[in-house]
């Protein structure tokens, strides 16, 4: 593991660490302060390359790097932490991101479990309405960026109520007929991750993978806990439970929805992020708790049970004013 970098160290006679907030395998993720910007924190994303490997790899995987880099840095959606420096130091890449405050949804979700509690459905449905849009975005880019690693812990909610889609270390761009490329050699976390990504960079992930991990990270925030990882489901299909029959609270709707980005087989999930998203929201508006508008502009629907309260409760005021005109 690389030595981490420590606090007060500045890299590019720009960036000052102040601490470390993540750490994994190949690298950490820092808190940093940009000093050209006063006031500006960032978030430091440092990628170690292994030593080891022979100079012409090693200059692959730094090239790689650098075009990936240059690709992350052209995005722009709110839903996304913005890219705006990389460059390499030694045998170490950077990646200069915004820094996102706030907490990431996996900290939520332990709050909500050790009080006993759920996270409410139409909050979860607002986050997955928000990170909808950030996948469709991705997935929409030419060449399309797949982003590989979808879970609780990488979707961080600002006090604002925005929801940022963070942590790009498994991107992978889909160069048609070439060989796709990732920024990290990784396989996701495994909780979350489809059958045909356990292979790595074998070229056979698309984005049914993101949709797929995309439905085990709305399983878990619905029901406290993970669903089963694909190896096991293959070896034991009845391994996973409904949402529905873990928390009652969940719609059929939603538990369906879920269910079907979590097909263990690309071709039976949905084809696309909007499909998951119509087939899980439809024309539902989703409200935020700062906002009593909805989500998006929608036209408002409800399932049968809904519609059958809301007319009764229309007959009762129209006999109510037709009584009250007679008098």
């Amino acid at each position: 593991m690389p030595i981490p970098l420590k606090a007060g160290e500045v890299l590019r006679g720009r960036y000052k660490i102040i601490r470390i907030i993540g750490q994994g395998g190949m690298g950490s993720i820092y808190l940093a302060e940009d000093q050209r910007l006063s006031g500006r924190q960032c978030a430091l994303k440092e990628v170690e390359h292994d030593r080891s490997l022979p100079p012409l790899l090693l200059q692959e995987a730094r090239d790689q790097f650098l075009r990936e880099a240059t690709i992350l840095a052209r995005l722009d959606h709110p839903n996304l932490p913005k890219v705006s420096d990389f460059f390499a130091i030694a045998s170490r890449d950077y990646l200069i991101m915004d820094y996102v405050p706030g907490k990431d949804l996996r900290t939520l979700m332990i709050e909500a479990r050790q009080s006993k509690n759920y996270l409410p459905e139409s909050d979860v449905l607002n986050w997955a309405s928000q990170l909808a849009d950030a996948l469709s975005y991705l997935h929409n880019q030419n060449p399309p960026i797949l982003h590989r690693d979808i879970k609780p812990g990488n979707l961080k909610l600002t006090p604002m109520g925005l929801l940022k889609l963070v942590d790009f270390g498994l991107v992978k761009l889909l160069a048609p007929g070439e060989v796709t490329i990732t920024i990290l050699q990784g396989q996701g976390t495994a909780l979350y991750t489809p059958l045909e990504q356990y292979g790595g960079d074998s070229g056979h992930t698309d984005v049914r993978s993101d949709i797929f991990a995309f439905g085990a990270t709305l399983y878990h925030l619905l029901t406290n806990q993970p669903p089963p990882n694909a190896r096991e489901r293959f070896l034991n299909p009845d391994s996973l439970i409904p949402p529905h029959e873990i928390n009652p609270t969940v719609s059929i709707r939603t538990a369906r929805a879920i269910l079907w980005a979590l097909k263990l087989h690309p071709d039976d999930r949905p084809a696309n992020v909007e499909d998951f998203r119509n087939s899980l929201l439809g024309d539902r508006p989703i409200y935020t708790r700062q906002s009593t508008q909805p989500l998006h502009n929608t036209v408002a629907f409800f399932g049968p049970a809904e519609n059958l309260l809301l007319w009764g409760a229309l007959a009762l005021t129209m006999l109510g004013l037709i009584i009250t005109l007679a008098h």
